[in-house]
């Protein structure tokens, strides 16, 4: 062998033991069996900015292969307070923004995890997705976390959130009260 490749076989190795290496957000480690030589890891991360949602990640890793299989699973929950700060601090896109990512290959393959404030609903959702294709298709996994009980929830204004023009919620209320009447 060249020293050239001995040099590009250590730095591929050193890439390797890197994406293997545990991480200080690694909270579990699961083997999958002595023979397949992978295991399901749970990574836990505050929000960065919406500090009362903890978000629980799991995936599979692979030490002995360059690249980590796509599927991931995502779990949020409010752990703390959430104040109305918090969320005008958050980005309003549709496309949110990331919180959270993990390179699963030597080969530029990263999952990532999403926030994105859904306004209407007041409810935080995150979504964690890789970066690559996988059998066609791009795996996925969504979490919500709803403001519903904390600071940061705003009473809907008469008429509802539903874009109904509060029909569905005035009809609800008069079902209750026992006075719904035919249109």
């Amino acid at each position: 062998m060249t020293s050239r490749t001995l040099r590009l076989c250590g730095a591929l190795g050193a890439a390797v033991i890197a994406l293997a290496g545990c991480s200080n957000d690694e909270v579990a480690e699961v083997s999958l069996g002595v023979f397949t030589f992978k295991n399901i890891t749970t990574n836990a991360f505050v929000d960065p900015v919406v500090t009362g949602v903890t978000c629980h990640v799991t995936s599979i890793e692979s030490p002995l292969q360059f690249s980590d299989p796509s599927e991931s699973s995502v779990s949020c929950r409010q752990t703390g307070e959430i104040t109305p700060e918090m969320i005008v601090a958050i980005p309003k896109g549709k496309d949110g923004d990331v919180v959270f990512r993990k390179s699963k290959s030597v080969f530029f393959k990263t999952m990532k995890i999403r926030r994105i404030y859904d306004e209407a609903n007041q409810t935080l959702l995150y979504v964690s997705y890789s970066t690559k294709e996988t059998s066609g298709s791009f795996k996925h996994s969504l979490s919500t976390v709803p403001l519903w009980g904390t600071a940061a929830y705003r009473k809907p204004a008469p008429g509802g959130m539903n874009g109904t023009g509060g029909v569905a919620s005035e009809s609800a209320e008069n079902a209750l009260d026992g006075r719904d009447t035919a249109l």
